[in-house]
């Protein structure tokens, strides 16, 4: 089976087929490589995915990923990452292997189709010239032909006429016999015109052609077979990535199956543990007894004289009701006038003595003292780790300064060793204050954990909060009330208002015996107190500093008996008297 024998007379078929067969080549190509794009386009959305589901760092949603659930979704997105990745190696081979290659071999067809049809139009155009040749040939035989008989018949004529000269005859004869011979010439050269084209025309349908279409054929068959190889990469590309996806499916279903709901119900405990116990039973409270319903005068007066009942406030005590809603008041609860401004009278206590509760603008304690024993513990933790971190990250700079300190005294001409002098003291000392810091969280972290003593007054007013475990003084102020979860409560149970007599007022309303004063202080510059418990001071003024900065950069002094309060300790300059500490008080 060859086009050159059974398609001798088809050249322009042919032509047009093999046209087609390219055009064919190139529509697979163009499939590729939208194929590739939309691999790519695809591998490029799932990243974009993954990378939004991603929890950002330092924010919340990075604590959230503890979880045993969370932890599997955030493979579950690590695997679907390394899933687009092998999308995109899809793309990468498909165009190596595929499109680059087909584009090449499309440019080789190309020009070899146009090369073999070049050829064949040679030979057709050759052909087409034997053929004008030979049909001139022709033409020429029999116009000399008819030429010559014409001539034949004018000297018979000629001949035959009495009335015609002898020279005229003898023309005549001439011009025949001239005649005759220019057609036999024609006819030889006719007949040499016909051998040579019949000749050239075997070799065309033979020899010439059949070599040109087995050539075509030949290139169409590779074309063909090219195609088939294409497809059969195109399939092997996809084949070659599925145990690598089969393996990052086999990685989800693996994070999946972790997933362990035991685990987390244990994390929320200790995430949110406050460490407190559960409030006891609340008191019977029988309002049947005139005496316990109805607060007269009398029993005011006579109550001085009995000494004062016990004050109920906060810490394990059976009335702390912190867990539960505001108690509600029932209408037929009604309490006497007294009762009322007794409620007026505490609502409307001037909190400028009430330092001790004071939130130094508003900011977390450093001790973390507002928090729940348990979540305070877990905080003073993570601080110690962290500082941890931060001394060895130090202390392997400093290391690394000492080896290349060490260097540059044995190799001068590198640098000198005295300019990392003032580095290495500068790191040195970065350390200590840093095992200073951990020392005191640690400190803190060893008294929540019951291996020190509960820190003592000084230490409350140092983080400034109220510390719910502990049985409140008289002197307490009643806005210093906390519930286990950190929140800010200026009211006191009913319970406790109906139990605080009339005697007390006096004594729960005097000042606070006052701070010892540790030294004096001068003003630097005009500060305006606007907050509450700041003070106002002018440039150059002497005071009284009873408290020192506890690292948040706030200094407690005093003015006189009824003004003191806090201000930034870069606003003065503090003398601090450590001798009369504790026994020099201001009067």
């Amino acid at each position: 089976m060859s086009w050159g024998t059974e398609l001798w007379d088809q050249f322009d078929n042919l032509e047009k087929h093999t046209q087609w067969g390219i055009d064919v080549l190139e529509k697979y190509i163009k499939f590729v490589k939208e194929r590739t794009e939309i691999e790519l386009s695809y591998a490029k959305q799932l990243r974009n995915l993954s990378k939004k589901y991603q929890p950002k760092k330092n924010s919340k949603e990075e604590e959230e990923y503890k979880y045993t659930s969370c932890k599997a979704f955030l493979s579950t997105l690590n695997e679907m990452n390394d899933y687009a990745g092998q999308h995109e190696v899809i793309s990468e081979n498909m165009t190596s292997q595929i499109t680059v290659d087909l584009a090449r071999f499309v440019q080789e067809l190309k020009q070899e189709r146009k090369s073999n049809f070049h050829d064949g139009r040679k030979a057709q155009q050759h052909m087409e010239t034997c053929w004008k040749h030979l049909e001139s040939s022709k033409r020429r035989f029999e116009r000399d032909c008819k030429e010559a008989d014409r001539a034949q018949q004018y000297f018979e004529k000629m001949d035959a006429d009495i009335n015609v000269t002898k020279a005229d005859v003898e023309k005549a004869r001439q011009q025949a016999q001239i005649r005759h011979q220019m057609a036999e010439d024609s006819k030889a050269d006719y007949s040499s015109s016909l051998q040579k084209f019949n000749q050239e025309q075997h070799e065309y349908y033979h020899t010439h052609i059949p070599s040109i279409f087995q050539k075509i054929q030949e290139m169409e068959e590779r074309r063909i077979v090219r195609i088939g190889e294409s497809m059969k990469t195109y399939a092997e590309v996809d084949r070659q990535v599925i145990p690598i996806i089969g393996k990052c499916l086999d990685g989800i279903v693996k994070a999946a199956e972790a997933i362990n709901q035991k685990s987390d119900s244990q994390l929320v405990i200790e995430a949110y543990k406050s460490g407190f116990e559960p409030p006891g039973d609340i008191e019977f409270e029988d309002y049947t007894q005139p005496m316990k319903r109805t607060v007269s005068d009398n029993s005011l007066s006579n109550s001085r004289g009995d000494g004062k009942p016990e004050l109920k406030f906060g810490g394990k005590s059976k009335g702390k009701l912190w867990p539960f809603i505001k108690k509600n008041k029932s209408p037929k609860q009604q309490k006497e006038p007294l009762s009322h401004r007794f409620n007026e009278f505490m609502i409307s206590k001037p909190k400028i003595h009430c330092f001790r509760s004071l939130k130094r603008g508003g900011a977390t304690p450093e001790d973390f003292s507002n928090l729940p024993p348990e979540q305070r513990r877990k905080k003073l933790q993570q601080k110690v780790d962290e500082l941890n971190k931060e001394i060895q990250k130090e202390m392997d700079q400093r290391d690394a300064i000492t080896k290349m300190k060490d260097v540059y005294l044995k190799n001068p001409q590198m640098g000198d060793p005295a300019s990392l002098d003032h580095k290495l003291t500068e790191v040195s000392q970065n350390i200590e204050k840093l095992r200073l810091e951990a020392q005191k969280f640690e400190a803190w972290l060893a008294e929540v954990e019951g291996r020190l003593p509960a820190r003592g007054e000084q230490a409350r007013r140092q983080s400034g909060m109220y510390d719910g475990q502990g049985a409140p003084t008289a002197n307490s102020c009643a806005q210093d009330r906390e519930s286990p979860d950190g929140s800010y409560t200026e009211e006191r149970s009913q319970e406790n208002e109906v139990k605080v007599l009339a005697t007390d007022f006096d004594d729960e309303f005097d000042d606070e015996e006052p701070l010892p004063a540790i030294g004096t202080c001068k003003a630097l510059y005009t500060f305006e107190g606007q907050n509450e418990g700041t003070i106002s001071v002018m440039e150059g003024e002497i005071l009284y500093v009873i408290e020192e900065d506890k690292g948040d950069g706030w200094t407690r002094i005093r003015r006189n008996e009824d003004e003191e309060g806090y201000v930034p300790t870069s606003y003065v300059e503090v003398y601090l008297d450590k001798n009369a500490k504790g026994a020099k008080t201001y009067i």
